[in-house]
């Protein structure tokens, strides 16, 4: 199949003006001019999108679609209430809750023109609603343990859930992770015993990582809202996953990490990374570690900015993400970008004049290299998988579009997606009367979205 458009955007290299992108099968063929390609491949089936971007798939380098049902039950607290309301709110869920939620996530993320997650959670609904909309990507089973002595435990529960998920997962599109919960609810061997698992076998981990500055007055000082000392409004929601054998550790979280070994393992993903100083990112350079921010959720849960600017210039691949729906209240990489670097450019002033080229790759081929799947997707290149979107130009508020990676950050949303393909299959297509989501029942989905709808109701009476 042969996909044209005003514009292809490879990423790997310059845009190309009337262009094409030659599909067979689960990969690309090859990409370049559409007069060349239509002459050189006569009998292609083409689909032309006319004024309309051809671009790789968004990479959502940190989700958690299973609070997708979260999505607008707290607005307008600073970061520890809102998590404090999250924590106890989950426990009111059922395992059905759950997956319905992931899946109304998966949803909203392939309707967005997203084709890789990376997603934690400690339900594994993520994985079986990924699975079932058509996505791609890395799902990492969270685990926390306060207590010292329920870490063999809690340790091989969590190996034989993945070795069940793994097994579980047929489609080929998902590796199987682990993530160590909070550092502010987790004892720090659990930090040391992930790590020691995930080099022995292999596995990817993702690790929340100096996201607030109540993190780093928990780690350093022993004295925030988090601990079990504190006579805050907030702290009995975390009492039952703290301990009283933690002790101030009087440095970063960053450098509390590497003393317990989680930062020496081949690929870990760090995320948040909020409050860092000059030697956290010096660290996390010499550790080779690539960073998954999330702007948005952190600019509205009061956390800070991450610094972005400076993480790159020091040799740190960032990667871009949407975070919860319950944080961020929707799942959408374009306005993720857009607000990204407004908020750079803001905060940096000309030294941090990041534009949309930039913002692009962060959240495709930059956010492929987080994940170490640059090989396989992130850019329009032949022999890559085919995980393509298309995202329509053609309103009168993107107009020029001379210069289509700045009308894409600048002008485009989720609702211009036109096309949203996952190796090869078309997953999302918009001229489908009902912009169908092409894998599911689109009944099913309706019956999720009036389930989900009672269920916020019954979360925010109880």
């Amino acid at each position: 199949m042969l996909l044209t458009a005003r514009y292809v955007l490879p990423v790997s290299q310059h845009y190309i003006e009337h262009g094409a992108v030659l599909v067979n099968g689960d990969k690309i063929v090859e990409v370049g001019l559409a007069t060349d390609m239509r002459r050189k491949y006569p009998q292609e089936e083409i689909r032309d999108f006319g004024m309309a971007a051809i671009m790789p798939g968004f990479i959502d380098c940190h989700s958690h679609l299973e609070y997708s049902i979260m999505r607008g039950i707290l607005n307008d607290v600073p970061f520890v209430y809102w998590k404090a309301f999250i924590t106890e709110k989950s426990k009111l869920l059922t395992r059905q809750d759950w997956f319905d939620s992931a899946v109304l996530g998966a949803y909203e993320a392939v309707s967005s023109g997203i084709t890789t997650i990376a997603d934690i959670t400690d339900t594994g609904a993520s994985l079986a609603a990924a699975e079932h909309i058509g996505l791609r990507g890395i799902i990492y089973r969270e685990i926390g343990s306060s207590d010292r002595k329920n870490i063999d435990r809690d340790m091989q529960e969590a190996i034989n859930e993945i070795e069940a998920w793994k097994h579980a997962s047929t489609s080929g599109r998902f590796r199987i992770g682990i993530g160590p919960d909070s550092l502010y609810t987790c004892h720090p061997q659990v930090l040391r015993e992930v790590a020691r698992y995930a080099a022995s076998e292999h596995v990817p981990v993702a690790i929340h990582l100096a996201g607030s500055q109540e993190e780093c007055d928990f780690i350093r000082y022993g004295s925030s809202p988090f601990s079990i000392a504190s006579d805050s409004a907030t702290h009995m929601a975390f009492a039952e996953e703290q301990s009283l054998a933690l002790l101030p550790a009087g440095c970063s979280p960053v450098q509390y990490a590497l003393n317990w070994d989680i930062l020496d393992i081949p690929e870990v993903l760090a995320i948040h990374c909020v409050k860092l100083d000059d030697h956290d990112i010096k660290t996390l350079a010499a550790q080779n570690i690539s960073v998954a921010v999330c702007p948005r959720a952190n600019a509205k849960l009061g956390m800070g900015v991450a610094p972005i600017i400076q993480m790159r210039q020091a040799g740190i691949n960032v990667g871009l993400g949407t975070d919860s729906p319950a944080a961020a209240d929707s799942i959408d990489p374009i306005e993720e970008m857009r607000f990204t670097m407004l908020a750079l450019r803001a905060t940096n002033g000309k030294n941090g004049f990041i534009e949309g080229p930039d913002m692009i790759q962060m959240a495709t081929l930059d956010s492929a290299k987080a994940l170490h799947m640059d090989h396989i997707i992130g850019s329009l290149d032949p022999g890559k998988q085919a995980d393509i979107v298309v995202i329509d130009l053609s309103h009168s508020n993107q107009a020029p579009t001379h210069f289509p990676t700045s009308a894409i950050v600048h002008t485009a949303d989720r609702d211009n997606i036109l096309l949203t393909m996952v190796g090869g299959t078309v997953v999302f297509d918009a001229s489908d009367r009902f912009g169908h989501v092409q894998t599911a029942d689109m009944r099913e989905i309706r019956r999720i979205v009036g389930n989900v709808e009672k269920l916020r109701l019954r979360l925010r009476s109880e």
